[in-house]
């Protein structure tokens, strides 16, 4: 059902999308969908949550795969792996992680905070950037920036302007970097 909602939201759009056109698509009854979802809000939230550890998923297993040892490595990583899957996973462009709070919520705005906290994590994690309040200000700001950015540049081209990109990968850095070396952290490599 979620890979059916997520061929949807690119052919119809989120207004567009109903629980009984999902049911039809992915051959299954109505109450099947009803029996693991309330709503469409659900079935969408399920959908950006799945999006969401695919993606968080992806960064990490390239972290390991390249080895990455600098933070802005795995900066440049995350902005690449959410480029791919804006252009490769069905439905990504429609919904967007900032999304799932306002989903979850039933809000108008949309918000970067749980996207920015898992970032930090790994930060923390992986490039011993040191943990703080503070860190998770700068990364809802950096990740909302990016995202913008990103946004802009599939906007412009359908496979994204590749300059724009270029800006929102050195956005990322140059912004985070006084943050990260206040934090102990060396970005000046």
């Amino acid at each position: 059902m979620l890979d059916t909602c997520a061929a949807l939201l690119d052919e119809v759009g989120y207004d567009r999308l109903t629980t009984t056109l999902i049911a039809e698509r992915a051959d299954v009854a109505i109450g099947s969908v009803y029996q693991f979802f309330p709503d469409k809000r659900a079935i969408v939230q399920a959908l950006i949550q799945r999006n969401l550890e695919a993606y968080l998923q992806r960064v990490m297993d390239r972290c390991d795969r390249e080895g990455l040892t600098h933070w802005s490595e795995g900066v440049d990583a995350g902005i690449d792996e959410y480029i791919v899957m804006h252009r490769t996973f069905p439905g990504f462009r429609a919904l967007h992680f900032g999304d799932a709070l306002s989903v979850r919520h039933g809000t108008e705005e949309s918000d970067s905070s749980e996207i920015a906290c898992h970032l930090a994590r790994a930060l923390i994690e992986r490039f011993a950037v040191a943990d703080s309040e503070r860190l998770y200000v700068v990364l809802q700001i950096a990740v909302t920036a990016a995202d913008a950015l990103i946004k802009l540049a599939f906007r412009r081209r359908a496979e994204g302007d590749e300059e724009v990109l270029g800006e929102a990968r050195g956005l990322a850095r140059e912004y985070l970097r006084p943050h990260l070396i206040l934090h102990g952290v060396g970005g000046d490599e």
